[in-house]
Formats: structure tokens, sequence, C-alpha cells
């Protein structure tokens, strides 16, 4: 055991003893330094790990505290899937449920994006007029991949605030996070391959996978703490695969969020077997404690990690400009980029880089981050009122999804279908799984404004579930 592994089981162990009560200050970093004679780091990765265990939480610029209450619900069990692999077949019922949920009037709980309302459009357009007065013609040539230079560095200067070391150079500047996802599963993976997913996985991984003729493995994945690291172990061994494409923080479906250790096991175990990990951190700023996770890329010291993330969850939705660090393979994604559309609008890539050079990022993301979390608390009171028993779900501590397993006898392409009816849109557990298992789960959008119509939905939801469970 770690030095900050046994901080935090003993900190856990007087939690459970009720030496430390609920809503109790824990001791600041230095007293705990101090007392124990530990470094920083040591208190500090302790600290976060049991945060990621929801043992305790950071209060801004106050310190951190044992957590107020017990989850309202049980969490869901860890997934198991069969390891087996399997050619994807998914786009269709994807693609029948989105359709289905586009409606601008339904409650949008099947919704991918919060609500557009949480971002400051109004300050990105004037950064984009300020930036188009000044546009240099010789951009239109300049801006092509790996893209605008000084976006690029913006970027980078966040990655050296999160303690990791990205060349400007190595970062190229894609159409959303998930071209650049795309990008890098086609710069190490071929038709007929084996790539590694979490099992629920976002539904866009198995699309990517199903267009490219790959083949899944679904691999099993705590709600809590993501990828088992032991049946990954067992993966790599059976299946010898090309990649691993996992969501280490706040993962789409689960809200699942990696402890620091735990990336650095992953990178590790990865780098023995020589297989990239495309590492997706769509939603890795929309974190509720007092400090982002740690990237898995920050372990990656063979350049095999290849980090994906955007701009469109945390601050410019529709602008379409996301990146990829991809390390070793950034000339191969670079290239790939060139051969398939080119390259990103310089007009998105030059507000970007207006607005992150003014300032005021931060403050936004601190206003997001503090409505997101004030939404989840509301949709989780809720569901703890109006599903049925024996209902479940996650208490992700960063992101915008729910994940909800209701009882075994609801089904949840049923109940989606009837949502619709009742102007409610929800995305269901099967569109998740190569398998289409999890045919009694949701996930569940709380990135748009709770009101009394949201309050209704989701009393109408557990309805619908009742109506089923007795039918």
């Amino acid at each position: 055991m770690k030095l900050y592994e046994a901080l935090a089981d003993e900190i856990a162990g007087m939690i459970a003893k009720n030496v430390l009560r609920p809503g109790e200050r824990l001791p600041s970093v230095r007293q705990q330094q101090e007392r124990r004679g530990v470094s920083p780091s040591t208190v500090f990765q302790a600290y976060y790990l049991l945060e990621a265990r929801g043992a305790i939480e950071s209060r801004p610029r106050s310190g951190y505290y044992v957590a107020q209450r017990q989850p309202l619900v049980p969490e869901p069990d860890a997934s198991r899937p069969d390891g087996v692999s399997t050619v994807v077949d998914v786009s269709e019922l994807v693609f029948s449920v989105l359709d289905a949920g586009r409606e601008r009037s339904n409650v949008p709980f099947g919704s991918a994006f919060p609500s557009p309302l949480l971002f400051p459009l109004e300050k990105l357009g004037r950064a984009a007029a300020a930036a188009l007065r000044r546009i240099d013609p010789w951009s239109t040539v300049a801006d092509l991949p790996p893209g605008n230079a000084e976006l690029r560095r913006q970027i980078a200067l966040r990655y050296q605030l999160d303690g990791v070391q990205v060349a400007a150079d190595e970062i190229v500047i894609t159409n959303g996070a998930l071209e650049a996802l795309n990008l890098c599963l086609q710069a190490v993976a071929h038709p007929g391959d084996t790539v590694l997913v979490e099992s629920p996985t976002f539904y866009a991984a198995l699309q990517a996978l199903e267009r490219i003729g790959l083949k899944a493995v679904e691999v099993a994945t705590h709600p809590r703490e993501g990828m088992e690291l032991g049946a990954l172990a067992e993966a790599l061994e059976q299946h010898k695969p090309q990649a691993c494409w996992i969501m280490t923080s706040f993962q789409n479906p689960l809200g699942s969020l990696m402890p620091p250790e735990k990336k650095q096991a992953l990178v590790e175990l990865l780098a023995r077997h020589e297989v990239p990990l495309i590492e997706d951190d769509v939603y890795g700023e929309l974190y509720f404690g007092a400090q982002r996770p740690a990237l898995a890329k920050r372990y990656d010291s063979k350049g095999l990690v290849m980090h994906c993330s955007s701009f469109s969850k945390c601050l410019a939705p529709g602008f379409r400009v996301g990146w990829a660090a991809p390390g070793r393979f950034a000339r191969n994604v670079e290239r790939l980029k060139l051969t398939t559309s080119l390259a990103a609008a310089m007009p998105s890539q030059l507000a970007l880089a207006e607005y992150l050079g003014q300032g005021g990022y931060d403050r936004h993301l601190r206003q997001l981050r503090g409505a997101l979390a004030g939404q989840q608390e509301k949709m989780m009171q809720a569901i703890a009122r109006h599903f049925p028993s024996g209902t479940r779900f996650t208490q992700p501590q960063g992101g915008y999804f729910l994940w909800v397993a209701l009882p075994e006898g609801v089904d949840a392409l049923v109940l989606h279908r009837c949502a619709l009816a009742h102007g409610i849109s929800v995305a269901p557990g099967p569109i998740f799984s190569a398998k289409r298992a999890f045919h009694h789960c949701l996930r569940l959008n709380y990135g748009h404004h709770w009101d009394a119509e949201h309050e209704a939905a989701i009393a109408t939801l557990g309805q619908l579930a009742r109506d089923q469970l007795q039918s």
C-alpha cells in the first residue's frame, strides 16, 4: 500500500467510526504535512482519493470536509461483460434514439449537451469580432493543420497548469473532440483490429469502431472509479488489441472518475503491452472538487497516450473546436486531418484564441461547475422521491450525467418510447453497449436549468417505470 493510500484509509476509518463527523472540516494540507511528516503531494493524493470515493468534499477557498450525507440510494454494480470481441452494429439503434429526441419542446434528459444558456456566448461573439477585425489574410494558409499557433499555445498553457508538459507543436486542432478521437483511432487501428472500451461506453465510440470496421471488447467498469484494471489486464493478454479508448474523468454515461493512482497504473499497464491509450477527456474541466482531476497523459513517458478534448462541453458549443495531443502519433494524426477535412474553421480558432488570451475562462468555469453541481443535487433528490423502489444511480463528482439502474423488470427502450409520448427524452442503456446490454438502465442529463417542468418529468418517468413493473 502506498503512503497516500494508507493515509486515505486511516481517514476513512475515522469517518466510519464517527471520530470525524459529517460536515466537519479536515486538517489542511499543510497541517497534515507537518503532523505526519509527509509531502504535500501525499496529502493531496489521499484527499483526492477520498473525494473520488464520496467520503469527503472540497469547498472553494475553505478546504476539505467530511461529506454531509451518504448517497441517497446505492450506486449500480460494476459491469461484468463477457469479454468476447464483438463486431459493432449499433448505429441504426443510436440514430433512431437520437432522432426521436431532438424536439426542442422535449424535456432534454436524453441530450448529450448541457444547456447553451450556461455559456458566455456574448463574450465569445465579441472576441470573435475583435479577432476577425485584425485577421491576417495569410492565416487561411498558416492555420492549416496542426492549426492556429496562438490557440495551440493557449492550450499548451492549460496543459502546463495541469502539470502536463505538452509542446504546442504536438497539438492538432480538429473539428470538435469527436474528430480528434476518430483521427487518433485511425492512426493506430485498421479494419479487423480489436479495440478495448468501457462497459458501458459512449455510443459515438462504438459508432467510430463500426465505421472503420473494428471489433470491440467491453471491459468491466466500476460506476465510481472507472475501468477495472484486473479485467483490462486479462483483455490485453487475450485479445492483443491495437488501442484502448477510455474516458478517465466523468465518463459518459456513468460519470465515473478514475483516481490518480489508478490512472497511473492504467498508463503503466498499457505501456507494458505497447497499446496506445486514446484518452477522451471532454468533461475534465467540469469537476466539482477543488482541483482538476489528473490527466492520464500526465503519467505517459512513452508517447502512447493520445489525449483528446474540446471546448464544446465547457465553453463554446457549436464552435466545433477540439484538439488531440497524440504523443508519438502526432505527425500521423496531422496528416490524417489534412486528408479528411483539411482544417478546422479559422474564425472559430481565432475567436477562442482571443477569448483565452483575455482571461476570464477560469471564472466562467467556476460558475459553470457551480450550476451543474446544484442541478445534479436537484435531479438526484427528485429521482429518490419519484422512481420505483430498487432504483440505483451514480453520484458523479463532475460532468452532467447520471447513470440510473432501474429494477430489472423495466425495459429502457420501451420507457424511452413512452417518455417521448409525454415530451421527455431519455438515453436508454442499450445504445451504450456493442451487445445492447443495460436494458434496464438510463442516462439522464442534469445540464439544464432545474424547474417545475423538470421535476414533473422525473415524476412521470418514475410512474412509467412503475407501470411497466405492474404490467
